[in-house]
């Protein structure tokens, strides 16, 4: 990029490389062009970031919250897996996931998610199988 030349201001310089990138065609095919500005967030001063979360898909929960999501959905998932093996290791892991938070200060509300009772929840996993067996 040129160095702005002494005998010219600023506003002058940026309007000559604006006008030059105009003529060059560096702003035609712009993604959005021609589609109205989103607006609706304007007026927030963290529009931005809000905008890179939701791009992202980022998730911001904290520790004590995003262990408790993370319970469920293994619960959930746990019926698809046909392994009692699987099965435990899932909940071992899990535990074990629960058990460093649980030992971690963190910012945010306490993380005091329980340890799953492995046995028994296996045992729960067993009887889901035997009934979707004889039905």
């Amino acid at each position: 990029m040129p160095r702005k030349p002494a005998d010219l201001g600023f506003e002058s310089w940026i309007e000559q490389q604006i006008e030059r990138a105009r003529r060059d065609g560096l702003f035609d095919d712009l993604p959005g062009a021609g589609r109205p500005l989103r607006l609706d967030d304007a007026a927030d001063p963290l529009w931005w970031a809000k905008g890179l979360v939701r791009r992202e898909q980022l998730d911001l929960l904290p520790a004590a919250l995003e262990i408790r999501r993370t319970v469920e959905r293994t619960l959930a998932l746990l019926p698809r897996l046909h392994d009692e093996r699987a099965v435990r290791d899932t909940l071992l892991q899990l535990n074990a996931e629960i058990r460093k938070l649980n030992a971690l200060a963190s910012v945010g509300p306490p993380t005091t998610q329980p340890l799953l009772d492995v046995e028994e929840t296996l045992a729960s996993w067993r009887r889901a199988r035997a009934g979707d067996a004889t039905s």
